[in-house]
């Protein structure tokens, strides 16, 4: 069968942009690898990494918005973790002939998405903001959020990079009729950061003395 190599070798004469990642710093380290391209599209072979080094590298490549197709060996694929943001998977070692239609199938579902996210989903990385459901994944997990931590939340998404003081979010949340001081404000900010945000993602920057903004990077 043929190697990694001749894999790409074959989806690249395609047209299909495609590479193989086998930990997430391969991710963080290639800046090819952005989702800039609609032809992207990444493949993790699951054969000798673990759960957790799969899960990793698979969460770190939705996060730059690029499609997955994981590779797995039938004698694991009752390990595979069903809540992986995958587009797809391919049984290994693959057909080189059914790669490629999967790959093609995947990276059109991937624009067929993106087409309906302008409408009902607001993308950043791993996190996923359904405006008809008011529900937010992260990395494929529903976060349970309040309701004014979603508003919060979906306000400062909506417009990334916009700066928000206190007030206007105050204003804009809890409405003009609300009583309550600013101080409101930092400790919803505050819940909503310990529910997606870790060491490695800082979505929303405090802009000291005035309020907050989302970040998109």
């Amino acid at each position: 069968m043929p190697g990694e190599h001749e894999l790409v070798g074959l989806l690249r004469r395609q047209g299909i942009d495609a590479s193989f990642v086998s930990s997430e710093s391969d991710v963080r380290a290639d800046e090819s690898l952005d989702g800039s391209s609609s032809d992207q599209l990444a493949l993790v072979d699951t054969t000798y990494l673990t759960s957790s080094e799969v899960k990793r590298c698979v969460t770190a490549c939705s996060e730059a918005g690029i499609p997955v197709i994981a590779l797995v060996p039938r004698a694991r694929i009752a390990d595979l973790d069903t809540s992986l943001p995958l587009t797809d998977l391919i049984f290994s070692p693959p057909d080189p002939d059914e790669l490629v239609v999967r790959a093609r199938f995947a990276l059109r579902q991937e624009q067929e998405n993106n087409s309906v996210d302008k409408g009902e989903f607001i993308r950043v990385g791993g996190l996923v903001i359904n405006t008809s459901s008011y529900e937010v994944t992260l990395s494929g997990e529903r976060i349970g959020l309040r309701f004014k931590e979603y508003e919060l939340l979906r306000l400062l998404a909506e417009n990334p990079g916009r700066v928000f003081t206190r007030d206007a979010l105050l204003n804009q949340v809890w409405g003009y009729e609300y009583f309550g001081g600013t101080r409101t404000v930092d400790v919803h900010i505050r819940r909503l950061r310990s529910k997606i945000e870790d060491s490695d993602h800082s979505y929303i920057e405090t802009i000291w003395n005035v309020g907050y903004r989302f970040n998109e990077s």
